[in-house]
């Protein structure tokens, strides 16, 4: 069944998108074009750190009643901060969606930068640094652009203690000042809802200031390290390789590619380390494929003494592709991207983050072009771009 998908982009700038759907549900995003592939080495983590303080005040509300006007209605709040967008979510019954909008709307544009929640929220993003570093499998997940960038995007998105202890309140509202403008926004909605009325409240509700995002160099490469820790059990490692940038008919090729690889329990790699050799528990594969920078990655986690085999494991199945791919295989891939695209389309909040994603690449309505291009892929196009000549390696592993 065709989507009944609406795009507009005001006068201000601001982009509004709208999935309409029947049930009495919506999901709702407020996104700015902003994050941490923004940001100068010596203010990593800013953008982490305006999201976090959004959440904790307004003229209007205090952090609690931001909550509650938005939970004691049902309704679900969030938000996250990548390497290119900062983002605020609400899922709400689809009555109650003047609210979402409102409290989303009064925080990305009122927010009060409160001194003393700001030191508060400082020492809890401490915490969250240590709790990722503490985190084997996400640290390695973390680590791994360190290896494939220079520059910022070399950097971890949410800053080092260093950088968190220098950034003042005095730079935060600076930096709000220059990206939190409308011609930076996106609001994206999946559900039932009315788009004039989105669209209205838009425009009342936001000036016409325009903002600027900083543009801040970086640069690909490719390196491998091995890190040493105590108290960890188990060896963690990060096999990635970079890939062709959104937009691009190669882009979908490499989705595909990572699905082969490592998605799911009957990729080859699963199939090979786990299932054949018993090497590991757990394997996965992502894509991290936008505009700007684009990389696949494979997850393992394993013993300490079986590192090298499984890298040598992973080298070997990307030739074994160029050799054995057949026509049958990749048919079934295609089946499986195209299930896991409709499943994820069935609830709305996972289908709002795919669409701010096509539309932080250019344009949402793009989306729906998925499927078309997945089928157009040829077992010669996995082939060619399954030839590894580069890649980046990082594994933490017990020290002893």
């Amino acid at each position: 069944m065709k989507a009944q998908f609406y795009r507009k982009i005001l006068d201000n700038g601001m982009t509004i998108f709208l999935e309409k759907r029947e049930l009495p549900i919506v999901s709702v995003i407020f996104a700015v074009r902003n994050g941490g592939i923004n940001e100068k080495p010596e203010e990593k983590g800013i953008s982490h750190f305006i999201e976090h303080m959004l959440y904790k005040g307004t003229p209007k509300r205090n952090a609690k009643q931001i909550a509650e006007e938005i939970e004691k209605k049902g309704g679900e709040l969030n938000g996250f901060t990548d390497e290119i967008v900062t983002a605020y979510w609400s899922r709400i019954p689809s009555k109650h969606l003047d609210t979402a909008l409102d409290v989303l709307g009064d925080m990305i544009k009122n927010p009060l930068f409160n001194k003393e929640e700001l030191e508060k929220e400082r020492k809890v993003i401490f915490e969250e640094i240590k709790m990722r570093k503490d985190n084997p499998q996400i640290y390695v997940m973390d680590s791994i652009q360190k290896y494939l960038y220079s520059g910022t995007l070399g950097l971890n998105l949410i800053g080092s203690y260093k950088t968190m202890n220098s950034i003042t309140r005095e730079d935060l509202i600076k930096r709000f000042n220059l990206v939190y403008q409308p011609n930076n926004l996106i609001l994206g909605v999946v559900g039932d809802a009315d788009f004039d009325k989105i669209v209205n409240f838009a425009e009342n509700f936001f000036g016409k200031n325009k903002g600027k995002i900083p543009k801040i160099p970086f640069s690909k490469m490719n390196r491998s390290f091995i890190e040493k820790r105590k108290g960890v059990d188990q060896a963690n490692l990060i096999f990635a390789y970079h890939t062709p940038l959104a937009n691009s008919f190669e882009s979908y090729v490499a989705q595909i590619l990572n699905y082969l690889m490592a998605v799911g329990m009957s990729s080859r790699l699963f199939s090979e380390i786990r299932e054949k050799r018993n090497l590991a528990y757990s394997i996965k594969g992502e894509s991290n494929i936008n505009k700007f920078f684009s990389y696949n990655t494979i997850y393992v986690g394993t013993k300490k003494e079986n590192v090298n085999q499984v890298k040598s494991l992973i080298l070997k199945e990307f030739e074994n592709i160029q050799k054995s791919l057949t026509e049958k295989e990749l048919n079934q891939t295609k089946e499986q991207i195209l299930g896991n695209y409709y499943l994820s389309s069935e609830d709305s909040q996972t289908h709002l983050f795919n669409l701010l994603s096509y539309e932080l690449d250019g344009d949402s309505r793009n989306f729906y072009e998925f499927e078309e291009n997945i089928k157009k892929i040829k077992v010669k196009d996995v082939k060619k771009l399954s030839k590894i000549k580069e890649y980046s390696f990082f594994a933490l592993i017990p020290e002893g």
